[in-house]
């Protein structure tokens, strides 16, 4: 494929999006929560951890802890331990914790609703910040840029850039902001589904007409 223009580049990223709306129409998130505070606590626990595996992992624990509360007044041990199946689960537990009682004394017991206050939260980046305001709040900030959007991007030559934050700047330039959070599921249901990091499945891909990658990988 030549080299495009940025104005080229946004059209072919229109038509990219359009197909994979039809072809995903009922996208969302697979963490499983009820409120911010639940996909909070997933999210933090989804680092480097698929999401089915804290799925599980949530299921009786979002039964037993409540509130930020309950996270912060726990026993350290007892809750390390009731997420041990998790990978990084001590640091996690740690961040967690200390997520909530932060939340308790800045901001009333309730999760913030704005990228500044939740990244000041122990544990939290802007990944997981993007995830819980786009869908907890359906605040669209900016695109989440996990592995599978961060690939994508390059593979469908969306962006240049090697770090999530350079993606994300360059996907916000291409993407209207009212889709920003749905671009993401859709980028990240196509690759769990067809264009996996390993033998995607390019012959049966509904945007192979629009991608420069192409049976090249």
């Amino acid at each position: 494929m030549p080299k495009e223009s940025k104005s080229d580049r946004s059209s072919r990223c229109g038509r990219i999006t359009r197909l994979l709306e039809s072809t995903y129409p009922d996208a969302h998130c697979e963490l499983i929560f009820s409120n911010p505070l639940e996909l909070l606590v997933a999210t933090i626990l989804s680092a480097q951890c698929t999401d089915k595996q804290v799925n599980k992992v949530t299921e009786d624990l979002f039964k037993t802890f409540r509130t930020p509360a309950d996270y912060a007044d726990a026993d350290p041990q007892r809750f390390a331990e009731a997420i041990r199946r998790i990978g990084l689960y001590k640091n996690k537990a740690k961040n967690i914790q200390a997520a909530c009682r932060k939340i308790l004394i800045d901001h009333g017991g309730e999760v913030p609703s704005t990228i500044e206050a939740l990244t000041a939260l122990p544990g939290v980046g802007r990944k997981t910040a993007n995830v819980v305001l786009g869908n907890a709040f359906g605040i669209n900030v900016g695109v989440v840029v996990d592995t599978h959007v961060g690939r994508l991007a390059q593979r469908l030559r969306l962006s240049h850039a090697k770090d999530p934050i350079g993606i994300e700047s360059d996907l916000m330039e291409l993407v209207p902001r009212a889709s920003w959070t749905l671009f993401s599921h859709w980028l990240i249901w196509h690759g769990r589904r067809c264009c996996r990091a390993r033998n995607p499945e390019c012959t049966v891909c509904p945007i192979r007409d629009l991608c420069p990658s192409v049976d090249k990988v």
